[in-house]
């Protein structure tokens, strides 16, 4: 195939409709736009949102939320999720994408929280951890290694 043999897909390109070419045509007369009014007139046609003068939905309903555009957003796991690893492993946040615990990475990096039991004894390198989190690791005999990991992006 070359330059001059491309052509668009079948079905892709549609003849431009004529409008106001006689009756036969099916858009002849008025083309389409009815009689008169103002979707009639060139340029005519309402602003998306106006009903008419009536107060629109969008100014008559309350506004309300707010996002934080200086949120800190981390990866959170509970020391319950540890248990799945071998003793005396370290722990990181590619370890936890490797073994599935988590899909992707945080910018602020990663969070253990306290919920549940641990019973091996691993080295966890985090962002963050809770008080409970850090009793409850010290005490299996594992290490806990708070890191800095703010990802510029």
């Amino acid at each position: 195939m070359t330059r001059n043999e491309l052509r668009p897909a079948y079905g892709s390109r549609h003849s431009e409709k004529r409008l106001g070419r006689g009756i036969g045509s099916g858009v002849g007369k008025t083309s389409g736009k009815g009689h008169k009014g103002q979707n009639a007139r060139s340029g005519g046609g309402v602003r998306p949102g106006f009903e008419g003068g009536q107060m629109p939905l969008i100014r008559r309903l309350p506004k309300f939320g707010f996002k934080n555009n200086f949120r800190k957003i981390y990866n959170t796991v509970n020391v319950e999720d540890f248990n799945d690893f071998k003793a005396n492993a370290v722990i990181d946040i590619e370890a936890l994408v490797k073994a599935g615990k988590i899909r992707k990475i945080e910018p602020y990096g990663l969070k253990v929280l306290g919920n549940g039991e641990i019973t091996k004894a691993v080295t966890v390198k985090c962002s963050k951890i809770t008080a409970s989190a850090k009793e409850k690791i010290e005490k299996a005999g594992g290490k806990v290694e708070v890191i800095n990991s703010v990802q510029n992006s």
